[in-house]
């Protein structure tokens, strides 16, 4: 009788790989509706920031993408060992995604992503992918190791090549400060006039965020849409801090990949989860993904940008409510499931 040791070690060996943290990968939320304008295209979603509750704004925006539209949605979170949502994780399995995306929207913050990972993203900016970028975004790595293939990514990277990184190369800025504190002071965003015909505004109007304000002075060439006025309470009517004046809130402008391609990119330096219960700049964003993947003439003023399924930001209420403190991104699967799990103190 043949000895079977041999063949009993490697599924012991498979069995271990299996149940190890290390080797635990979270797979990736995937919405798709059944029709409609975006219907054939692929959005991904990147959602890792450490404040403003990325894991919140992203798959909400996903549901109303691929439900109402017919995009299909893949949205990769930041995850712990164990593939429960952690905030700010530079983490993201699932991004192998990117390989067939064709739009990103990026929401993350001081990112490290694994080689292996990061590989995905650099071969879709290598192929001038279109990109979406929102608050942290314009400074979504840091801390990439010197000497990494990667390292000019990181947020104020000094290498004149790609001077400031990511964040000012592409997205058209780098961190650059708080212009107006959170939680204590919100933001109108008002149309800039003379770009009050482009295709992203359709529709778009009383856009008000209440997330405390980002300095910025985009990179040229950029085209401003919105300019963001700082205001001194957390209500839509709360006066303007007359001590700053209004710096750029969204802009768009192009990129160049590996062999000159290029790709559209919108950038915003809002989207606390919050943000986008305003119902202008909730339209604003998702009309900004139609335009970045070239959809412009799809762009109505009446498109139905509502939420579909529950949704419960948490940003500014951090203290009157409790996320379930394990998440997994399959918790969110459906049309139905609560973006989070939340109980009310």
């Amino acid at each position: 009788m043949p000895h079977r040791f041999p063949l009993i070690v490697p599924c012991a060996l498979l069995v271990a790989l299996l149940v190890s943290p290390l080797a635990c990968r979270a797979a990736p939320v995937v919405y798709e509706g059944d029709a409609g304008p975006g219907k054939g295209r692929h959005i991904v979603f990147i959602a890792s920031d450490h404040e403003y509750k990325s894991e919140e704004t992203l798959p909400a925006l996903a549901r109303i993408l691929a439900k109402h539209f017919g995009f299909k949605c893949t949205v990769v979170f930041g995850v712990d060992a164990d593939g429960y949502i952690q905030r700010g994780a530079s983490n993201v399995p699932g991004i192998e995604a990117l390989d067939s995306a064709d739009l990103l929207v990026l929401f993350t913050r001081f990112q490290n992503w694994p080689e292996d990972q990061m590989k995905h993203f650099a071969a879709y900016l290598d192929r001038a992918g279109p990109i979406v970028g929102l608050r942290t975004a314009t400074h979504g790595f840091n801390k990439i190791p010197k000497g990494s293939p990667y390292e000019k990514f990181n947020n104020g990277y000094g290498g004149a090549e790609y001077k400031d990184g990511f964040g000012r190369q592409v997205l058209g800025e780098k961190w650059a400060g708080h212009y107006g504190g959170n939680h204590k002071s919100s933001t109108r965003l008002d149309i800039v006039p003379e770009q009050k015909d482009h295709p992203i505004l359709r529709g778009v109007d009383h856009m008000w965020a209440q997330a405390g304000g980002y300095f910025t002075n985009p990179l040229q060439p950029s085209t401003v849409l919105a300019m963001a006025q700082p205001l001194t309470g957390m209500e839509p009517d709360s006066p303007d801090d007359t001590s700053k004046k209004p710096v750029p809130g969204a802009w768009v402008r192009a990129y160049e990949g590996k062999d000159g391609k290029t790709g559209r990119v919108f950038t915003s330096t809002y989207g606390a989860s919050d943000d986008i219960t305003n119902d202008g700049y909730r339209r604003m964003l998702i009309n900004a993904c139609f335009w970045a993947v070239g959809l412009d003439d799809a762009i109505k003023p009446d498109l139905d940008v509502s939420f579909v399924g529950p949704f419960n930001p948490t940003w500014r209420h951090t203290h009157d409510y409790h996320v379930k403190p394990k998440i997994k991104p399959e918790e969110l699967a459906g049309w139905d499931t609560p973006i989070l799990p939340v109980d009310k103190n």
